[in-house]
C-alpha cells in the first residue's frame, strides 16, 4: 500500500534544544510541513522526559511522520522506538553520539548518562526506515562506532565527510543534504 500523504517532518533536537543557526532549525523554517519537539522546561537531561516529550508531540500529529533527529535526539528517537507503536514513515538520524565512549569536556559523563536513563543505548532494529548520517571527524563519535549503531538499527549508513558534529560549533548551519534525505524518506512506502 502506498501512502500519498505528505508526511509531517518532526525535528528531534539534541540536548542543546533549539539553536537559531542550527541546520534543524533552518530546515524547520524552510519546510512548510515541519515542526519541532518543544524544549523541556525541567528534567532537561532526563532521557525518559525527552522520550515522553517526543511521544506527546507525535500524538498531536495526524498522518505520516518523518523524524529528523540530531545528536542526542537520535538517542531519544531510538529509545522511543523500543516502547511505542506509532507508525513512522522514516527517520533521518544525524551524527549520533557514542555514549559508550567518554565524551569531550563539557558533555555529560558516562555515569551521568547512565543515571539519567540514556544507557544502555538500544541496539535493536528500528521498526521504520532510517538513514544514519555520520561524520568522519565527529568529536562525539568515531565513524566506526556510528556505523555499528546504524547496522544494529537496520539503518542505511551515509558518510557525510568531515563535518564535525554537524552543528554551528563545527561551522555548519545550512545542511542541504538533510532536505534531500528527508525527501527520500518521505517517499518510502511501507507494505
Amino acid at each position: 500500500m502506498t501512502s500519498t500523504s505528505t508526511p509531517t517532518v518532526l525535528i528531534v533536537p539534541g540536548l542543546r534544544d533549539h539553536v537559531e543557526d542550527h541546520w534543524q532549525t533552518l530546515l524547520e523554517r524552510r519546510l512548510p510541513n515541519a515542526r519541532s519537539v518543544p524544549p523541556l522546561e525541567r528534567d532537561k537531561l532526563n532521557c525518559a522526559a525527552r522520550v515522553a516529550a517526543l511521544d506527546a508531540e507525535l500524538a498531536r500529529i495526524d498522518g505520516p511522520v518523518v523524524l529528523v533527529a540530531h545528536s542526542a535526539g537520535v538517542m531519544i528517537t531510538v529509545h522511543w522506538a523500543r516502547f511505542h507503536q506509532r507508525e513512522i514513515r522514516g527517520a533521518l538520524l544525524a551524527t549520533p553520539p557514542d555514549f559508550d565512549a567518554p565524551m569531550p569536556e563539557g558533555y555529560p559523563t558516562p555515569d551521568i548518562l547512565h543515571e539519567h536513563g540514556w544507557m544502555p543505548v538500544p541496539r535493536t532494529r528500528l521498526p521504520f526506515q532510517s538513514i544514519v548520517a555520520a561524520s568522519t571527524n565527529d568529536p562525539l563519535a568515531r565513524i566506526e562506532s556510528v556505523a555499528k549503531l546504524a547496522h544494529a538499527w537496520g539503518s542505511r549508513f551515509v558518510n557525510v565527510g568531515a563535518v564535525g558534529h554537524l552543528n554551528p560549533a563545527s561551522g555548519h548551519g545550512e545542511w542541504p543534504l538533510a532536505e534531500e534525505l528527508v525527501a527520500e524518506l518521505s517517499l518510502e512506502c511501507r507494505i
